[in-house]
């Protein structure tokens, strides 16, 4: 086979890889996208053969609980009248670890679980130890008498002079860890033994007792393996398909998923909701700005002003008062009656009259507002810092000594941030499986488009090149010439020809 040959043929075979590239790239930029969605439905649902099961099952990302103490200052001035002064203590951090058990799959798509909590103090994260003591209100004392407000003057009487008997005071003197995970207190202990069904709370009273070793409930949430449209959201919690604690329908519903994982395909449009157990409630983020948490394109949720406001600045709220000042929730109706409120630290988007009335807080949005970073494909959080604060509503309540002459006020307890960021191992299989090959296929897809119009250029360009160029003016037919009859002219025309100057009359 000669040369020219061998060309043509490569040049065919060029062009015909070039028909697949492009073909392929085509056929890629058509089914890719809903390849892709196919993908990501399968490994964000709930179910053993999927990418994120064991992630969903046991959390490996590294999370802490930190608390923050309000220590009172001034307990004594307070009785007397005076605005209370606090001062800030810790924080004081917990590795929490989580894991899923008695996971069971229904037959309406759902699957049931409990999901165990425990909590490890972490020393060297910490600033303080268990062991250090912190001045805080006597919450059933200054509690109790805020409840005991509108009952009979010899109920109140019975109270302080029990109150007396028992060395209880309005203020109390105790460590981080009875504070948090409990301590006897002889109030209770009498309650208890005396008023069974007056109290649920049996054994230790702490503000955290529920909390380490122990669950959530029983959450029964959707998996998306039949029917995409509710994945993750929660069906039942506790058998119940809404609670009752507050006064409206809409306050009551149980919406969102667990906390854990969203549906994917998110936009700017999106909320992010979730129904939490511990603030008895549903709660709704929104959309904040878009960003980059470690090479991974996510989107950032923080809580908006309404989240907390009363139901004077934002009616839907209304079903959880009674309110006080907007910006904190009242939280009593899931907390055995007594007047405690949810809100922001340090009072951070609430009414600043509630910061104003007590000394030593300074609201601030880097320090106090509360975020989640979802990668918007998968609908899985990267990164969060959700921050709530505990309050104690406290008054000078008639009839009981104890109380003084406390001015009304809403008295932080502490503060608590809830944090973890996906890392290491969890992170690069992530990263490499949901963010790196979604990347590269989508690339490849236009690579080779661009690489087939390329290939089929060879044997185009090959096709011209070989015809060559055409010469429009033809040299004289000497052939005809010649077959003419020799003339007298004959020798000059072929001594012109031979390049001789010859004269024909020479």
């Amino acid at each position: 086979m000669g040369g020219s040959a061998r060309a043509r043929w490569v040049a065919v075979g060029l062009g015909v890889l070039g028909v697949l590239c492009a073909a392929l790239g085509v056929v890629m930029i058509l089914l890719m996208p809903s390849l892709m969605k196919q993908e990501v439905l399968k490994n964000v649902r709930i179910d053993p053969s999927s990418l994120s099961f064991a992630m969903w099952k046991e959390i490996p990302v590294p999370f802490y609980l930190s608390v923050y103490f309000f220590e009172v200052v001034n307990p004594d001035e307070i009785l007397k009248g005076e605005k209370p002064v606090v001062r800030e203590r810790g924080p004081y951090v917990y590795r929490e670890y989580r894991h899923k058990a008695n996971i069971t799959f229904n037959d309406n798509d759902t699957v049931s679980f409990v999901e165990h909590r425990s909590l490890h103090f972490q020393p060297d994260r910490s600033r303080g130890s268990e062991s250090d003591y912190i001045v805080l209100p006597n919450i059933l004392v200054l509690g109790g008498s805020v409840m005991m407000e509108d009952k009979s003057a010899g109920l109140k009487l019975m109270m302080t002079l029990g109150l007396a008997t028992m060395g209880q005071r309005a203020f109390m003197n105790r460590t981080v860890g009875e504070v948090l995970w409990g301590y006897d207190d002889p109030l209770l202990n009498f309650i208890n033994k005396y008023f069974p069904d007056m109290f649920p709370v049996k054994g230790k009273f702490g503000l955290f007792v529920g909390m380490n070793n122990s669950d959530s409930g029983v959450f029964t949430v959707f998996t998306g393996v039949q029917n995409f449209s509710r994945i993750h959201l929660v069906d039942k919690w506790n058998g119940l398909s809404k609670i009752n604690y507050w006064h409206s329908e809409q306050c009551n519903m149980i919406n969102g998923t667990s906390g854990q994982m969203w549906a994917p395909f998110m936009t700017t449009q999106s909320s992010l909701e979730f129904f939490s157990p511990e603030a008895c409630r549903s709660m709704k983020l929104t959309y904040h700005n878009s960003g980059v948490f470690e090479g991974i394109p996510i989107y950032r949720f923080t809580a908006p002003k309404t989240l907390f406001a009363n139901g004077s600045v934002y009616p839907p709220n209304e079903g959880f008062c009674p309110c006080l000042e907007s910006g904190i929730q009242n939280v009593s109706t899931c907390r055995m009656g007594a007047p405690l409120f949810l809100s922001h630290p340090h009072f951070y988007n609430a009414d600043p009259v509630l910061s104003e009335a007590v000394l030593g807080l300074n609201p601030d949005p880097k320090e106090h507002s509360l975020f989640l970073d979802i990668h918007p494909v998968t609908g899985i959080p990267m990164n969060c810092s959700v921050k709530l604060q505990l309050s104690l509503f406290i008054k000078s309540v008639k009839g009981i000594g104890q109380t003084g002459k406390i001015e009304p006020v809403v008295l932080p307890l502490l503060w608590f941030e809830q944090s973890g960021a996906m890392g290491g191992k969890p992170l690069n299989t992530f990263y490499t499986q949901l963010v790196l090959m979604p990347q590269v296929l989508h690339y490849a897809q236009y690579v080779l488009l661009g690489l087939g119009g390329l290939l089929l250029l060879v044997p185009i360009i090959y096709q011209l090149r070989s015809q060559g160029p055409k010469d429009t003016t033809s040299p004289p037919n000497l052939v005809a010439w010649s077959d003419q009859p020799p003339g007298p002219y004959t020798p000059l025309l072929e001594d012109s020809l031979s390049g001789q100057s010859v004269s024909a009359t020479a």
